[in-house]
């Protein structure tokens, strides 16, 4: 097992890129990505490297956010790697168990990183984050609406 600072090491440009698009992928819902592929026209030719599969996924955690790192449970995900025609490799890996999901940003993945057709979909990337964007802040107004304020008033100078 790699040290902690390894694994907090500070990402740039590339791979900042490719860490950004993947979590957007993988927050949005197959349907979505299946609406985007169909916009952005002919699905590539691809092969599995890995087929779609499902397994767990241990979850870490930290006390209080800065504490040392505990095992907090197990979650579902579902992975899945691809290899395009172009020879470029794609992962995809989900929460849940949509074996589809999985497949389909796996398919994105790869196509992001061609010089081809990378830049048509960084446009389609950037609408699902805005989509995302929004439904978290819709979330947050909800929940901000329902916020209860606990005060402590003195009685007295007992």
């Amino acid at each position: 097992m790699k040290p902690d600072s390894d694994m907090t090491a500070p990402l740039t440009g590339k791979t900042r890129a490719r860490k950004d698009w993947m979590g957007v992928l993988a927050r949005a819902g197959a349907g979505r990505l299946e609406t985007a592929l169909a916009e952005f026209g002919a699905t590539p030719d691809y092969e599995y490297l890995r087929r779609p599969e499902i397994g767990m996924a241990l979850v870490r955690a930290r006390a209080e956010a800065e504490g040392g790192r505990f095992n907090l449970g197990e979650m579902t995900v579902s992975r899945c790697s691809v290899r395009t025609g172009d020879g470029l490799v794609g992962h995809g890996y989900v929460a849940g168990r949509d074996k589809r999901h999985a497949e389909l940003a796996a398919v994105f993945d790869a196509l992001l990183q061609s010089p081809a057709h990378g830049p048509k979909l960084e446009a389609t990337i950037e609408t699902l984050a805005g989509e995302q964007t929004r439904q978290r802040e819709e979330r947050d107004a909800k929940t901000a609406a329902t916020r209860v304020n606990f005060f402590t008033m003195v009685r007295g100078e007992d």
